[in-house]
């Protein structure tokens, strides 16, 4: 489903320093790291920005 601790990696941050780009807590970027929780769409362009990608590639 979401990528999203697979592309933190590559970029090579944190969940603390992505959570601090996108003003969530690390809490929050851990639970849609092991899909209990999904990010808001509305945060999805800004997710991506961070992450270096497309928000397709956000998705598997």
């Amino acid at each position: 489903m979401i990528k999203i601790r697979e592309l933190r990696q590559k970029v090579g941050i944190t969940q603390l320093e992505l959570s601090e780009r996108l003003r969530v807590g690390q809490s929050t970027v851990a639970m849609w790291e092991n899909g209990s929780n999904m990010p808001r769409s509305d945060k999805l362009p800004e997710l991506a920005k961070a992450l270096k990608c497309e928000v397709s590639d956000l998705f598997e």
